[in-house]
């Protein structure tokens, strides 16, 4: 089941806010991996300095604590994993959850400690922290990874959940990526924020430039989101 911080409507906001800020989130014409038009863009690669990434970390961390997942370690899928991971760690250890981490390699390195994974042992239930799930296919090489060093994949955390059709081979799906990870894969699935969370928000502001994007999100999503679970 997805968890989303629903006893707090602060964070989420809060969340939408920083993402603005910081241009992450963009509202206009843009075209999807899967070819579509959205009205709108997230793009968490532009938490890109050390006060925005540490801002994240902060809904991270909470988000995890909140939702009551038990994990033992962490694991960052390069590329955009990798930060992630470690601000996470460092996040939750400030907020007295200390958790080893790990992250891979594009290529196995053939000198030195060699192999693909980098950093702490994997061991127990790990944990995979990414930015959002756009396939499940990124998913299913982590938990390959991880089952390889003998631990025990148990769930993955996200910033966003866009809550829409999944597109494999030129066909748009009845379910999302975060729903295949979760009947599929049999992962559970944290997420700060939601594509009914950023309607919520846009919902929330009275001027016309924000009612404006609220139409064409819900056009959007009437378009191409999916039932919930």
């Amino acid at each position: 089941m997805t968890t989303t911080p629903g006893t707090t409507d602060t964070l989420t906001r809060d969340f939408f806010q920083l993402a603005l800020d910081a241009g992450v989130l963009r509202f206009g014409d843009f075209k999807t991996k899967a070819g579509r038009r959205s009205p709108y863009f997230f793009n968490a690669g532009l938490f890109d300095d050390g006060a925005k990434l540490g801002r994240l970390a902060e809904f991270y961390a909470r988000t995890l604590i909140a939702s009551g997942l038990a994990f033992d370690a962490m694991f960052g899928p390069a590329y955009k994993g990798i930060p992630l991971v470690a601000a996470v760690a460092v996040e939750l250890a400030r907020r007295g959850h200390n958790k080893p981490f790990a992250y891979n390699r594009k290529e196995a390195k053939d000198h030195g400690e060699g192999g693909l994974l980098v950093g702490a042992p994997l061991r127990g239930r790990v944990l995979i922290v990414d930015d959002v799930v756009s396939a499940g296919t990124s998913v299913r090489e982590s938990i390959a990874m991880i089952r390889s060093t003998g631990a025990v994949p148990c769930g993955v955390v996200i910033a966003l959940d866009r809550q829409e059709r999944a597109h494999e081979g030129g066909v748009d799906l009845e379910h999302s990526a975060v729903q295949f990870v979760e009947r599929q894969l049999g992962l559970e699935v944290v997420t700060i924020a939601a594509l009914s969370d950023l309607l919520d928000y846009l919902s929330s502001h009275g001027d016309a430039e924000f009612a404006a994007h609220y139409r064409s999100v819900l056009a959007y999503r009437d378009r191409y989101g999916v039932q919930a679970a």
